[in-house]
């Protein structure tokens, strides 16, 4: 027991001598920290007195070398400052002098215009004592002598421009004149063409007078089924083996030749033939027109026309205008058109182009409204011609003013066609009108198919459609069709007006 007292104790005082050892030990690092501590601290302080010391230095030798260099720029300144003075100061000198010189030269200036002005005024006084006195010796007034000086000159010229004028244009014109016919008349002989004159009429040859009767059939059935098909007239009299049909329109008389020749190839003649050739001649017709474009279209040398312009062209061959027909008239008018462009050092192929489709209208103009030169124009606006041959097609007639060479040359070419002897016969053009009209108005009523002129237009027969017209309506379309033909038309003689409305039932057998 006593000797763990004595551990313990031990163990205490062990203890507090290790506690005292340590803080003894701790109480010295700190005054040594401390001393280093100062020691850095008064260091430090003396490094910072040296800097300052040597910044106030530093500054004070910058501001000195400022001072200084300021110093030299204000001399330098001042130095141009007092140049700049001299300067001003001589050119004020210059300046004074020129004053004083300019003052003078004014003063003599001064004199010389007072001078002057005494002299103008003794030079007035002279004037016009000089004039008072030419006034006397020539008894009139200088504005008098003026207008008569005037009036002389204006006679003397103007009688030598109307002089010179004249002798200028009659000069042009005996050039222009000869010119002129050179070419026309070289165009003429170049584009030599048979005179033709249209007919009405077309007669077929029969091989035998026996045909006649069939053709006829019983009781007139034949005929009056031909006529009704082919808008034509068949005329039947005592001519041997020979019958006639006639009819306004070249494309519906031609129709009826080429179906009359083939049925009396065919030997049998019904309604339900005569209707079977009539569509195949109607194909035929058809067919030959559009050869007959393209046959005008190679002879003149156009290959890139527009596939409907040149159907339309062909149309042109069963066209008459004043007897003329209108397809060779287009084809003359192409081929003076370009003989008098190339005499003039002009292309000649705008010339053709333009010359054969001057007259394309005239293949419509019975279906549209208007003049044919407008009605051409339009077609050939629509399927992509040029404005130039547009525009010629156009003006050929003056329906638009010509404004170019082209224009000129298909108008001079298209009345050397028309003009020459035995081309046209304008009383066949205006019978073929009358008939025309007489189609037209009846072909404006409601629910009539298709009108026939016939008879050299003193009969009008007028198809109607069953499903529209009935019975009692034919009789009041008839006299409603007469009655306008009397308001609106003249005519010698008469015009008698058939409707005729037919039912047909069909039916077939298989």
């Amino acid at each position: 027991m006593e000797s763990i007292i004595w551990l313990v104790v031990g163990a205490i005082a062990g203890i507090a001598v290790g506690f005292i050892v340590t803080k003894y030990l701790a109480n010295s690092s700190t005054k040594r920290a401390a001393e280093e501590a100062h020691n850095v601290v008064e260091d430090a302080k003396r490094q910072a007195d040296t800097l300052r010391r040597e910044a106030v230095v530093e500054a004070k030798d910058e501001a000195l070398r400022l001072r200084q260099e300021a110093q030299a720029e204000n001399k330098e300144r001042l130095k141009e400052v007092r140049a700049a003075e001299q300067r001003v100061n001589q050119r004020e000198e210059s300046l004074d002098r020129r004053e004083q010189s300019l003052d003078s030269r004014e003063h003599q200036i001064s004199s010389m215009q007072g001078q002057l002005e005494r002299r103008q005024r003794d030079l007035d006084a002279s004037e016009q004592e000089i004039g008072m006195r030419l006034q006397q010796v020539a008894g009139m007034t200088a504005d008098e002598a003026k207008t008569e000086l005037l009036d002389t000159l204006k006679d003397e010229v103007a009688h030598e421009s109307a002089a010179i004028i004249r002798d200028s244009e009659a000069r042009t014109k005996a050039e222009a004149d000869k010119k002129a016919r050179s070419i026309l008349s070289l165009a003429i002989q170049r584009v030599a063409a048979d005179h033709t004159a249209e007919t009405t009429v077309s007669a077929i040859h029969i091989p035998s007078g026996d045909l006649k009767g069939r053709i006829i059939g019983r009781e007139g059935r034949n005929i009056r089924s031909f006529e009704q098909l082919t808008g034509t007239n068949l005329i039947i009299d005592d001519t041997p083996e020979c019958v006639t049909i006639s009819c306004f329109d070249p494309v519906r008389r031609e129709i009826g030749r080429v179906t009359m020749e083939n049925l009396i190839a065919d030997g049998r003649i019904h309604p339900a033939r005569i209707e079977e050739m009539f569509g195949k001649a109607e194909k035929l017709v058809n067919q030959r027109v559009q050869e007959a474009g393209e046959q005008a279209a190679f002879d003149t040398g156009i290959h890139d026309l527009h596939p409907e312009l040149v159907r339309t062209l062909g149309r042109l061959r069963y066209r008459t205008s004043y007897g003329q027909n209108v397809l060779n008239h287009s084809l003359e008018v192409a081929y003076l058109s370009g003989v008098m462009a190339s005499e003039l050092g002009l292309d000649p192929v705008p010339a053709k182009r333009a010359g054969l489709l001057h007259d394309l209208g005239k293949a419509v103009d019975h279906e549209v409204e208007g003049s044919h030169a407008v009605i051409g124009a339009d077609l050939a606006r629509r399927f992509g011609e040029k404005p130039s041959i547009v525009h010629a097609i156009e003006a050929h007639h003056n329906d638009v003013e010509p404004n170019s060479v082209l224009d000129v040359l298909v108008q001079a070419a298209d009345a050397v066609s028309a003009a020459r002897p035995g081309a046209r016969k304008e009383t066949l053009d205006a019978y073929i009108k009358r008939l025309e009209k007489l189609e037209e108005i009846a072909n404006s009523y409601k629910g009539v198919e298709r009108t026939y002129a016939i008879q050299a237009g003193r009969e009008v027969r007028v198809m109607v459609e069953p499903d529209v017209v009935d019975e009692a309506q034919t009789t009041v379309l008839a006299h409603d069709i007469a009655k306008r033909i009397e308001d609106e038309m003249q005519y010698p003689g008469q015009v008698k007006v058939v409707v005729i409305r037919e039912s047909r039932a069909i039916g077939i057998a298989k």
